[in-house]
């Protein structure tokens, strides 16, 4: 069993540095995090940890990750990851994305899966479903931080923050986090146009997990999307979640990704490669 951390720690890959969670041993499960950023003391982390080397990066400009004046692009941090993947010599990866960072992981896997074995995708952004008058993906710029909760969580007061009570560092955090989430996701809107035409080219199993309240990208039309282009993925729903079921229900959904990293794995341990500083 990992005995859990919250400590970040340090890495630089090609002069990109970045803020980094890395606890627990065995087999590297990569977490990139949602739009909200990383959350340093969530239980899905510590949880997951009992499965293997869990790495969580905060991508450049999020949390206590430095901008990075080679990186403001989706595109841009899939080919980061698989370089953070090759410079610390891990395999037999699971790569585990959320919202945004399913994105970022379904960007890395139709590049290339030499590294990874398995990809978990949780409520994944990226992909345009409907015509170019439909709106897929609620307008999180456009509309009050009330109905951005309201569409993304089953129980909007898991959400709540008294911001009168947070530091002047964790309140700094939550500007980056936003900033930079429009920097990645804005112009084209949370989307890739060409990527559900390249989803065929995934050549790993691969588990969706949806929540089943989600009304940010319902798991009946977005998920299905995703499933449909992804050869042989399953869609699993978990229920009493929104959009983030990994933080409404952690132990459910680090239960169905426990149950999927150990489906036809080999000897655990193989490929922790080195830790960052």
């Amino acid at each position: 069993m990992a005995t859990p951390t919250s400590e970040a720690k340090s890495l630089t890959i090609h002069g990109v540095q970045l803020e980094v969670i890395d606890q627990g041993q065995g087999r590297p499960l990569v977490v990139l995090h949602e739009e909200d950023g990383l959350i340093l003391r969530a239980p899905f982390l510590s949880s997951l940890a009992a499965y293997g080397r869990v790495i969580a990066p905060a991508h450049p400009g999020f949390g206590h990750s430095p901008d990075s004046p080679f990186i403001d692009t989706v595109d841009d941090l899939s080919y980061l990851y698989l370089d953070v993947l090759a410079e610390l010599n891990l395999r037999d990866v699971v790569v585990v994305g959320c919202s945004l960072g399913g994105w970022i992981a379904a960007e890395m896997a139709v590049k290339s899966t030499e590294r990874i074995a398995k990809l978990v995708l949780i409520a994944p952004l990226g992909i345009k479903v409907g015509d170019r008058e439909t709106r897929d993906i609620p307008d999180i710029f456009a509309l009050s931080p009330t109905e951005v909760t309201r569409l993304k969580y089953q129980d909007p007061t898991r959400a709540a923050v008294d911001y009168s009570t947070l530091s002047d560092d964790e309140l700094t955090v939550i500007a980056r986090n936003r900033e930079a989430t429009a920097l990645y996701a804005w112009e084209p809107y949370f989307h890739n146009p060409k990527l559900r035409q390249r989803l065929h080219r995934i050549d790993i199993p691969t588990l969706l997990l949806w929540g089943a309240s989600d009304r940010f990208v319902t798991p009946e039309y977005y998920g299905a999307a995703y499933q449909q282009a992804i050869p042989g993925a399953t869609l699993e729903v978990i229920d009493e979640a929104g959009h983030l079921p990994h933080i409404e229900q952690p132990a459910a959904c680090v239960a169905r990704i426990g149950a999927f990293v150990g489906q036809g794995t080999g000897i655990r341990g193989r490929g922790t490669g080195r830790k960052p500083s």
